[in-house]
């Protein structure tokens, strides 16, 4: 039996082993950082900028989204960003993902904001079709542009 609940304390590690599950399946856990503490501080702190609901299966969690609220200038209004979607291989096909991503636009509807958005690597073709069969327009016209790291400190440092 599935559930979904917005992620509350105490589900740092959860949040962040299914974020580990999902960088090994995009070939991205090298890249992973975060601690347990760090994420409990980004969806728990004093000011949280970042959600998660978790899809629970007879209770066990099995899947997860992770978004925050971005802006549309030229509409004026705001609108989700879904960073992270994920749900364990072996329980795919049982409705978790549209689940997950039928919650967030219902509360982009409830809400009133402009727009549901997120990325997908380009080599996920069987995301890419499962968010086409949602939906989803692939928006191939705009690059996503990145600075991070030592990069960003340089940036930082240069100022004007």
């Amino acid at each position: 039996m599935l559930s979904i609940r917005e992620a509350r304390p105490g589900d740092a590690g959860t949040v962040l082993a299914l974020m580990h599950e999902l960088a090994v399946y995009e070939r991205l856990e090298h890249e992973v950082v975060a601690t347990e503490e760090l994420m409990h501080a980004a969806l728990f702190g004093k000011s949280p900028r970042v959600f998660g609901d978790i899809a629970e299966w007879n209770g066990e969690p099995v899947g997860l989204a992770l978004w925050f609220y971005n802006f549309s200038s030229f509409e004026a209004l705001h609108g989700i960003y879904l960073e992270d979607l994920y749900v364990q291989e072996n329980m795919r096909g049982k409705g978790i993902g549209k689940a997950l991503i039928a919650r967030l636009a219902k509360r982009c509807v409830e809400e009133g904001l402009a727009r549901f958005e997120w990325s997908v690597l380009d080599w996920n073709t069987p995301s890419i079709e499962f968010y086409k069969a949602m939906g989803a327009e692939l928006k191939d016209e705009w690059t996503v542009c990145r600075v991070s790291g030592v990069a960003l400190k340089e940036l930082a440092e240069r100022g004007i």
